[in-house]
């Protein structure tokens, strides 16, 4: 190309696709996928093949891990003749949660995200997660002859990891930082114990987001 310009980023995004990934309870987990794939452009290229990241996806649509993203990653620099590249899969996972008296159990959905980015042959995995909680305000219950102000908050978490890490325990970290966690099932008694777990636990979000950083901090699998 004459006009010598590198562009850092080109492909395909939005390709929704089936995929299975690991579950803590169950083995493994069926759900849909919305991929983003793309690869860096030299100058010297006029273009990319873009038919080739969906030949690439559809040649791993089995298990989706931390292993075969690594794999996807080093097949679609080399099919590409791409110096760097990234791929993006976003999922909703799901966790049977039992309610916290009742024990009754219903699903709840977190938004995933696993990030994978290779440059040079060397890649950097990323996994990020989108978690709802109750927060009740401190303030607000200590100028309050009767109850306090609570919100529904989502703490997102993003991490780089050095080994495995099971998308359940993230979630259960930030879910316990919480004032209370939230449940997709709850009869009257679980009702009674959510309202008054946060009431007495109240928790501003600043000190809440600190709580998560400073666990994730301390664990000797996350990186970043």
């Amino acid at each position: 190309d004459s006009r010598r310009l590198q562009i850092d980023q080109v492909g395909i995004k939005d390709i929704r696709h089936p995929v299975r990934v690991k579950d803590k309870s169950q083995g493994e987990q069926h759900t849909i996928a919305t991929f983003n794939m793309y690869v860096e452009l030299p100058h010297n290229f006029k273009g990319t093949h873009m038919s080739r990241f969906v030949e690439i996806l559809n040649n791993h649509d089995l298990e989706i891990s931390v292993e075969s993203f690594k794999e996807m990653l080093h097949e679609m620099s080399e099919r590409l003749n791409a110096r760097a590249g990234r791929i993006e899969m976003s999922f909703p996972y799901f966790i049977n949660k039992a309610a916290p008296v009742t024990g009754v159990k219903s699903l709840m959905d977190y938004q995933v995200t696993f990030i994978g980015e290779i440059r040079d042959g060397k890649v950097t995995m990323t996994v990020k997660i989108v978690v709802p909680v109750t927060s009740l305000c401190p303030c607000s219950k200590e100028i309050s002859d009767r109850g306090a102000h609570n919100q529904r908050s989502h703490v997102t978490v993003t991490v780089q990891t050095n080994g495995f890490v099971w998308i359940e325990e993230l979630i259960e970290l930030v879910e316990k930082q919480a004032s209370c966690e939230l449940y997709g099932l709850l009869k009257r008694p679980d009702e009674k114990y959510v309202t008054e777990r946060a009431y007495d636990n109240p928790k501003f979000v600043e000190d809440m987001v600190r709580d998560v950083a400073s666990l994730l901090n301390r664990d000797d699998r996350i990186v970043a």
